[in-house]
């Protein structure tokens, strides 16, 4: 498969990078190199389209001065250059991720093997981080477990690791997917259900504990769901979007019948929390 290289020029530097990186990823951007003032996107050329990119809000306001230019690469191993830089990530002292050809770790409480195939969810961002933090903070053990845009699955294998009774994974594209089942397998995971779609993928169930690493346009459009779904007194925990976007998150929440608990912040990225309130206690 041929993939085009977009190579983005950002004066601004962070969290511009970050900011366009979430918003390339929802148009079907697959991997990302970084530098100091550039990062290069790749997407599969049958998927390129020029108009989406122009339609970021980011690259036309007057404070940002970000341009792009584009080329076509030929068909490469793209595992193999993605696995060149993807480096192990340490959080805290608890949790370690690694990839299967990066050599085990003394003295952490956690180690998830993670098989880095363009999959988002590999601890590098600080949205996943700020996602384990929160469920270190939490009673895990013997709780059913939503990861709703799961990725790579990292999220659902520390569930199951944390000693969740039971675990539903679900991310809508086909590559996050099949990577989540790999996952599941090298981590000998047991618990976890991985299906392929959105919300719609939920049937009847309900959970003590839900988990999206989404974008804010996903999750104000799904936090009904996520509510319907969420026992009473159970968790919500959301990432994947700045600052500016928790007011609106909060108010979206709230109609929902859940009452906020807490925030965590890295850089300009953001984490919640939220209770589902009980019958009884309305």
């Amino acid at each position: 498969m041929n993939y085009t290289e977009v190579t983005f020029k950002i004066e601004n530097g962070y969290p511009l990078t970050d900011i366009l990186i979430a918003e390339l990823s929802e148009i079907g951007f697959e991997s990302f190199e970084e530098d100091e003032n550039f990062l290069k996107a790749y997407i599969p050329s049958e998927s390129y389209d020029n108009e989406k990119i122009e339609s970021i809000h980011i690259l036309h306001t007057a404070e940002n001065k970000i341009s792009f230019t584009k080329k076509e690469i030929k068909e490469q191993n793209w595992n193999e250059v993605w696995e060149s830089n993807f480096q192990p990530v340490t959080i805290g002292n608890d949790v370690y991720v690694r990839a299967p050809f990066h050599k085990k770790a003394e003295g952490v409480k956690y180690e998830i093997v993670i098989e880095p195939k363009m999959s988002f969810g590999t601890a590098h961002h600080d949205t996943t981080s700020l996602m384990i933090e929160q469920m270190l903070d939490e009673k895990i053990e013997g709780k059913s477990v939503l990861d709703m845009g799961c990725g790579t699955g990292i999220l659902s294998i520390l569930a199951e690791i944390l000693g969740a009774s039971d675990i539903v994974a679900i991310d809508n594209d086909e590559w996050a997917y099949n990577n989540a089942l790999e996952n599941r397998r090298k981590n000998k995971c047991k618990k976890i259900d991985v299906r392929l779609g959105d919300a719609g993928a939920l049937k009847d169930e309900m959970f003590d504990v839900i988990l999206a690493n989404i974008n804010r346009n996903i999750l104000l459009e799904d936090m009904k769901v996520y509510s319907k779904h969420l026992n009473d007194n159970g968790i919500l925990l959301l990432s994947g979007f700045l600052i500016e976007d928790v007011e609106v998150l909060k108010d979206e929440a709230k109609k929902s019948g859940l009452v906020f608990s807490s925030m965590m912040m890295k850089d300009e990225w953001i984490a919640l929390r939220f209770i589902k309130e009980s019958i009884v206690s309305k």
